[in-house]
């Protein structure tokens, strides 16, 4: 059993900024009629209920509370903006939120899973007929000069009582949508054009879904019912999991996206067999794809993005076949592509040296920023001890390595875009800057008890060679004993609070950024089932895993990150901070708790007299500069904004709001860019300025110590 955090869920976290656009967006969901639940469904359904029951961190029985929680999450799952289902439809289903656990009890998962399908099966009838509805919705004259509103906030917005009542619900989403279109200058019949294609691919791709998928959102509602971070991953997910685990894949190298029912490249990877090939270029429009020199193109319009993608990902050193619609020709062409390994380099740790303030020699600074995305690591093959395997720690110890060489007076390590990722390395990685063999987290769950320190640190070159098939021991070239500065926010959770709370305990390094961190103080473990279903591996992927919290961490100090996160001893403000999205803010979170503190050295580094000297030098530069004064007002419009639960339908009125929106674009991109790392490097902004103006005052400040 792999440990693992949970990986960053920035898709659900920049979604809160934009609470409204991006929600209504997509809440044409994607489901259909899969078959009928098979005996590998319920062998699945009763070892995942199994675990849930005897491992799980909080020992919560399966019981009544547990059923309606999952009832409750499944319902939201499918409808999340209450468009499809009646109020008759989902009363109904509500009678019988007392019955899946005794159903799951007693071993009747033939009835715990067809229920599922009852549910599933009444929203489909419910798409479908508001799809004819739509069509006409579509196609009615709307009038843009009445004074009405739309509710914004799913949890005001009741399931609708008749069909007048969806209908009305319709009108007035189509009505919205057009209006965001209208923003894109897209009017007219354009734009009719345009988003009834848009319903009419979403609805098609509803009927794309299969049992595997309904399984895991069925699966998923009850492991959440748990705590918001045990989740039942299907063969596809699991894949997916590991591929972002360890960097790696094999393909074409490409990211893709779906747009109105049309596989779209996004991104071409550098490195990859399609830059390589040269020939596929961002905006390309993937309409077939076929397999070999000779296979037959197969028809991917309107086909759901993981399907399209399974058919282009394959064994490196095969040929795939794309047929492609550019934006600058109509005429498909084809493109013959030889599959090979594509390394995530964008979600690599990368690092960058910056000059910044003056030495009192009069030279600058040098300070080396590192940002890593996640905690990665290749779990296969550290288990199977292939060299040179994915490893986060690895890649940092490089660029410590290379910061040393450079000869940089302090280090930033940004981990404000890392949601996670494994515990291993979050301890590794963390014992590049403190003391050898000094304790970083305490793992308690289940009775029990584990510390996790530092590794130690290499006294010879034997020692680093073996590094991957014995003991894992630090280079001590790529450690780090100077000046340390952690940059965090509100998206930084999991292993990055256990980096994070541990240079806080030590007092090894200053932390500066949101108001506190996530708040995940939760560990969760990754079970093949497969493996427990049938003690053997060449089964494994068929089944898929169970991501089960099984553990609590908590800071040398014996406090947990748990709903509380690690607090920043300089804190910037920013629009994160503000918004809904913390540990606490997500259902059914599991509670704060806190252990008796370890034993261990403090070094002094940080006190209270230091922070509150940065704090205050760092708020008199935010007075004169601009972005930062720009950032104040964006986070006052938020709060405004936050207030209000309904949108105009007024056109003048619209467009009025939406030009007061406009405002903070710069803000929204920066936290959108921060849910995606595949960004263009490490560049500096009004942000990372500051930090590093913290850091030369922190320099400045260390300097000064002795005389003091």
């Amino acid at each position: 059993m792999a440990r693992s955090g949970v990986l960053a869920e920035r898709l659900r976290l920049v979604s809160a900024l934009v609470v409204f656009s991006v929600a209504w967006s997509l809440c044409a969901p994607a489901f259909a009629d899969p078959q009928p639940p098979t005996a590998q469904d319920r062998r699945i359904a009763q070892i995942v209920t199994k675990l849930l029951e005897r491992d799980h961190l909080t020992e919560h029985p399966l019981d009544d509370e547990i059923s309606e929680r999952c009832l409750t999450t499944f319902l939201k799952s499918l409808d999340p903006w209450k468009l499809y289902f009646y109020q008759s439809d989902v009363d109904r289903f509500m009678s019988r939120r007392h019955e899946l656990d005794d159903l799951a009890r007693s071993r009747r998962f033939d009835e715990f899973l067809g229920f599922a399908y009852q549910v599933f099966g009444t929203l489909m009838e419910r798409i479908d007929q508001r799809a004819q509805m739509v069509e006409e919705l579509v196609a009615m004259d709307h009038d843009f000069t009445v004074d009405e509103e739309i509710v914004r906030d799913p949890d005001l917005v009741r399931y609708p009582q008749n069909e007048d009542e969806a209908r009305e619900r319709w009108r007035k989403l189509i009505k919205y949508d057009l209006l965001t279109l209208k923003l894109e200058g897209i009017e007219g019949e354009e734009a009719v054009t345009k988003l009834r294609s848009r319903y009419q691919s979403r609805f098609r791709r509803a009927h794309q879904t299969d049992r595997e998928e309904l399984l895991e959102i069925y699966l998923t509602a009850m492991t959440t019912a748990f705590d918001p971070h045990t989740a039942y991953m299907s063969p596809d997910t699991l894949e997916n999991f590991n591929i972002v685990m360890r960097l790696q894949l094999e393909g074409i190298g490409a990211a893709l996206q779906s747009v109105d029912g049309e596989t779209v490249v996004k991104e071409i990877i550098p490195g990859g067999a399609a830059d390589k090939n040269g020939r596929l270029k961002v905006k390309d429009r993937i309409v077939g794809v076929g397999e070999g020199e000779q296979g037959e193109i197969e028809d991917v319009v309107n086909m759901k993005l993981k399907n399209v993608v399974k058919r282009i990902r394959g064994a490196r050193g095969t040929i795939v076949r794309l047929e492609v619609v550019s934006d600058d020709s109509p005429e498909r062409k084809t493109i013959q592509i030889k599959r090979d390994k594509i390394e995530l380099k964008d979600s690599e740790a990368r690092g960058k040296v910056f000059e910044e303030g003056r030495k009192p020699d009069g030279e600058p600074y040098k300070i080396g920023v590192i940002d890593l995305p996640s905690f990665y690591m290749d779990m296969s093959g550290a288990s199977r001890g292939v060299p040179n395997y994915k490893s986060s720690t690895v890649d940092v110890e490089k660029i410590v390595r290379d910061f040393r060489a450079k000869g940089v007076d302090a280090i930033v390590l940004d981990l404000r875009q890392n949601g996670g990722g494994s515990l291993t390395e979050a301890v590794n990685l963390t014992g590049l800057f403190v003391e050898e063999e000094g304790v970083v987290v305490q793992v308690k769950g289940a009775g029990r008890q584990e510390v996790y320190s530092a590794p130690p640190r290499a006294k010879s070159l034997r020692e680093l060679e073996d590094r991957y098939h014995s003991k894992f021991v630090l280079d001590p070239e790529g450690c780090w004993s100077g000046p340390l500065v952690v940059l965090t926010s509100k998206f930084s959770a999991s292993a990055s609070e256990i980096l994070a709370g541990a240079i806080q305990d030590y007092r090894r390094g200053l932390i500066v950024g949101d108001r506190a961190t996530h708040g995940k103080g939760t560990v969760q473990s990754l079970v093949d089932l497969g493996r427990q279903i049938f003690d053997l591996p060449n089964v494994r992927d068929e089944y898929g895993a169970l991501k089960i919290t099984q553990q609590r961490f908590y800071r040398p100090s014996g406090a947990s990150t748990q709903n509380r996160g690690v607090l920043a001893d300089v804190e910037l403000p920013s629009l994160t901070t503000h918004l809904d999205v913390a540990e606490a803010d997500l259902d059914y979170p599991v509670a704060f708790h806190q252990v008796r503190p370890l034993e261990f050295k403090k070094l002094d580094r940080v006190d209270e007299t230091i922070s509150d000297r940065l704090s205050y030098l760092s708020s008199q530069r935010r007075q004169e500069s601009e972005d930062f004064q720009e950032v104040l007002q964006d986070i006052d419009r938020y709060l405004e904004r936050k207030e209000r639960k309904t949108v105009t339908l007024n056109e003048a009125k619209f467009m009025a709001e939406m030009e007061d929106l406009n405002a903070d674009k710069e803000e929204k991109e920066t936290i959108e860019q921060m849910s995606d790392p595949s960004d263009n490097g490490i560049e500096r902004n009004y942000y990372l300025d500051e930090a590093l103006a913290i850091t030369a005052d922190y320099l400045k400040l260390m300097n000064d110590m002795p005389a003091n």
